[in-house]
């Protein structure tokens, strides 16, 4: 995720954007950090029109990055669609209330990893006899998470400041990561595959890259959020099992910095661990939420003193978009 290129926050991509016709709805969809693998379903749908053909929508993708904060450009009306991170930003919404609403659920499983050296954690447990690298926003949140559930330290953790140097240099040292970037990155640097260890993996039942939009966009134009949701499933079940070649030309025009080598790394990271189609997807089809899984991370959060006891937690999402199987069909064709 942490793609280290903060000249490249493009705001469009849109190979058919060209080709749109007058009766063509213009929808816009902010994605929360460069383009990537993480976002290639958006961009399939996009690249194979199937936004055009089944909505009648003129799609155009608007690249978050470190200056740019597309989540305020959806509660200001400025955009119709928005890619979340994961439920507590959904918690912290209705905490403050904020009417966006996430109606559909791209990973089951959040993608945040702690990677160690080979001989030194083996384990998830042993990862406590390390000193680990974790930023301010993951101390914060899953990191007390952590703490709580499994025993891990303040005292053994250490700010991660986004730079790979300090773990390359002491094999004692864990770092935060994300599936598809610090192992890919140690990779090419260190000249090693580090152990991974996904935090879904241990317990950390999040949700993460969901569609969200405002309360309102659902009261009054249910049929919009239906089809953008059941177009950009479409295109995950695309983009993952057949060809994203258009896809993944879009996302490198938006991206410079990516290559299609880091490209192919995250798409079979994404499938080797589940992270898009895994659990109830199998049953309901990529995109599903259930009340279950929320209400479970919910409580995990109060627990570990992230979030505040008494929120009306349901507020942050609704099921009535997904888990209808939509898209299944092209899985088993690809």
């Amino acid at each position: 995720m942490h793609v280290r290129n903060i000249l490249s926050s493009v705001a469009v991509l849109a190979a058919s954007t060209a080709l749109a016709s007058d009766d063509h709805e213009k929808v816009v969809f902010g994605t929360n950090w460069l383009a990537q693998a993480e976002h290639g379903g958006f961009y399939q749908s996009v690249a194979d029109d199937t936004y055009h053909n089944d909505c009648g929508f003129d799609v155009e993708i608007v690249s978050g990055g470190p200056q740019v904060n597309n989540r305020a450009l959806l509660t200001a009306g400025k955009i119709h669609f928005h890619m979340g991170g994961n439920l507590l930003q959904g918690f912290n919404a209705v905490k403050e209330n904020v009417p966006v609403v996430s109606v559909a659920a791209i990973f089951q499983k959040d993608p945040q990893v702690i990677v160690a050296h080979p001989g030194e954690a083996e384990t998830w447990e042993e990862l406590k006899d390390l000193t680990l690298l974790i930023g301010d926003n993951g101390y914060h949140s899953y990191y007390q998470w952590m703490i709580k559930a499994h025993g891990f330290t303040e005292d053994q953790r250490e700010p991660y400041t986004f730079n790979p140097a300090p773990f390359l240099a002491d094999k004692r040292k864990g770092m935060q990561g994300y599936l598809s970037s610090e192992p890919y990155l140690i990779t090419k640097e260190g000249g090693f595959e580090p152990n991974v260890f996904l935090i879904a993996d241990a317990g950390y039942s999040s949700y993460a890259t969901t569609i969200e939009t405002m309360a309102d966009t659902i009261a009054n134009d249910r049929e919009k959020v239906q089809c953008f949701v059941d177009a950009s499933i479409k295109g995950w079940y695309n983009y993952l099992y057949g060809d994203s070649a258009g896809a993944d030309a879009l996302i490198m025009a938006a991206n410079p910095e990516m290559s299609q080598d880091k490209i192919n790394y995250a798409k079979e990271k994404m499938r080797e661990h589940g992270i898009v189609d895994s659990g109830d997807t199998l049953e309901m089809g990529i995109g599903a939420m259930t009340d279950e899984v929320v209400g479970n991370f919910y409580q995990l959060m109060v627990d570990s003193g992230v979030t505040p006891s008494g929120l009306d937690w349901k507020a942050s999402f609704t099921t009535e978009f997904v888990n209808n199987g939509v898209g299944m069909e092209l899985k088993a064709s690809n």
